[in-house]
């Protein structure tokens, strides 16, 4: 049976332990799923924001006043602290909200990033649009699909003109010479005749192909402008051309989404813990049920062989009492008879003394095995305490007791066989333990309107503590004379009407013997 039980405990205990382990890796994946989920959600601004910037450059160029307003408003729509832009070398081209404290050069583009308590920064190549990413001169993307970066620059840019004459929108006409001063008209642009000079004229830089980009040239549109030299322009694409973003994300979302399934998962947790542990008391109880089922039929068939035993002895004894009788008569009529001795006439008295005392024994233990079948009815206290002192006058004149009985005793509810056995047994117990000219009182006191308590206080030498509860048990006795049935007598009798009994001390001398709980007759009955 106990293996048993270590089976279930333990099989118990593997249960909850794999809902435990399950949970938690169930929150890792969790965690990892909301950790992709804001790396993915960078990519996509990232996105955004280059799909941003190829619509907004002209030339291959952005102006710093309008692209970071633009950037500010996707910061605008939650969790993104800043947005930054950086050259090839790392630096920074363009900020939109807060400054970045992480280590830029520890950045990969679409690589690791980098975690700290409230904030991931992700480093993402510049997406200019579909398949189109900006190359700075690498192999990483396929000859077809790369384009120059675009070029972040301030308000004022090239040779201290405006950017509005800098940069013509392409819908602008080029402007068109003026007149010669000979009155001819010189040819425009693209037409046949004479060309304006070029911008570098007068230089030792080589003429440039004029024209669209990507005419035959082999540069892709909007390159280099027109009034730059190559070297200018490659100085310019390395300090301001964009080649990646760097994107920091608050992890307020993070941990939210991870507090709240840490929440879930710990409920539960708790909840198969608690599963657990009502399954296992279950058990338990299930256990001590089937033992207690097993106790009560094995207390039944004992109960029954007591009971045969019971019946079994009290014939026997209510069979030895006749030949103890005959012994006595016998006794009796030889210490009568005229020649016996005096010697003859002492063992006589002697024996017929002992069988008395056995006899009452007999009695004694009789009276405890008869089985008590209680007939309740209306017992006036005063008239049954009455009738006990009465049997008892010769033992109370002996002795010089004196016994006092409270007026107006009430009426219970009782048998009132039992109760003046009960009576009988405590005064007797009473009559025995006190000195001569000792007393004894019986009192009652109402508690409430239904109930009330009888005692029987004497001025004997009292009861120790360590035995009060042990005087209760059969043929266990504190006098010479007594045979250890009587207050047991008192306690069955006392247990089949429902009542209790206690054994208390009588200050300042002797011992109480209260019965409480006796059922009050009211006058309605």
């Amino acid at each position: 049976m106990i293996l048993r039980q270590r089976y279930v405990y333990s099989l118990l205990a593997v249960v909850w332990a794999l809902v435990l382990v399950w949970q938690a890796f169930e929150h890792a994946r969790v965690r990892e799923s909301a950790r992709d989920e804001l790396i993915n959600r960078a990519r996509d601004i990232s996105s955004t924001a280059g799909r941003m910037m190829n619509a907004m450059r002209r030339f291959g160029v952005v102006p710093r006043d309008r692209l970071e307003p633009a950037l500010k408003e996707l910061i605008k729509l939650g969790g993104v602290n800043s947005i930054a832009l950086l050259n090839e070398s790392e630096d920074v081209v363009a900020l939109a909200g807060e400054p970045i404290t992480a280590d830029l050069k520890t950045l990969v583009p679409s690589g690791a990033p980098y975690w700290t308590e409230r904030s991931v920064a992700v480093m993402n190549l510049v997406e200019l649009g579909t398949n189109q990413i900006a190359n700075l001169g690498t192999n990483a993307v396929p000859e077809g699909e790369r384009q120059n970066p675009v070029i972040v620059v301030n308000e004022m840019f090239g040779r201290g003109t405006n950017r509005s004459s800098q940069f013509p929108s392409r819908n602008e006409n080029p402007p068109r010479p003026e007149p010669s001063p000979s009155g001819e008209q010189p040819p425009a642009v693209g037409e046949s005749g004479s060309q304006p000079p070029p911008p570098d004229a007068g230089t030792n830089q080589p003429p440039r192909r004029r024209g669209r980009r990507g005419d035959g040239d082999g540069r892709p549109p909007f390159g280099r402008p027109f009034w730059m030299s190559e070297q200018d322009y490659k100085d310019l694409l390395q300090k301001q051309g964009v080649h990646s973003f760097v994107i920091v994300l608050s992890t307020k979302s993070l941990a939210a989404a991870a507090d709240r399934d840490l929440w879930m998962r710990g409920a539960i947790c708790v909840l198969a813990g608690a599963s657990v542990l009502g399954f296992g008391f279950a058990w338990r109880n299930l256990q001590r049920s089937s033992e207690l089922e097993v106790r009560l039929v094995r207390a039944a068939e004992l109960n029954s062989r007591l009971k045969e035993m019971n019946f079994a002895a009290a014939g026997l004894a209510h069979e030895t009492k006749n030949p103890l009788n005959i012994i006595r008569g016998l006794a009796q009529m030889i210490s009568k008879q005229d020649g016996a001795s005096g010697e003859v006439r002492e063992k006589s008295r002697s024996i017929v003394d002992e069988a008395d005392r056995v006899t009452a024994q007999l009695n004694e233990f009789i009276n405890f095995s008869r089985p008590r079948e209680v007939r309740r009815g209306n017992v006036p206290l005063s008239s049954a305490v009455g009738e006990v002192v009465r049997a008892l006058g010769h033992d109370l004149e002996d002795k010089a007791l004196r016994v006092t009985v409270a007026e107006n005793l009430p009426v219970i509810l009782a048998d009132q066989q039992l109760l003046r056995q009960a009576l009988f047994n405590l005064l007797l117990n009473a009559t025995q333990a006190v000195q001569r000219g000792g007393e004894i009182s019986v009192s009652a006191v109402k508690n409430g309107a239904l109930e009330t308590t009888l005692e029987i206080r004497d001025n004997g030498p009292g009861v120790p503590a360590e035995q009060r509860e042990d005087i209760f048990k059969p043929y266990f006795t504190t006098t010479e004379k007594g045979t250890g049935l009587g207050l047991a007598v008192v306690q069955q009798i006392v247990l089949a009407h429902g009542w209790e009994i206690d054994c208390m001390p009588n200050e300042p001398r002797g011992a109480v013997f209260r019965i409480s709980h006796l059922r009050l007759v009211t006058g309605d009955k």
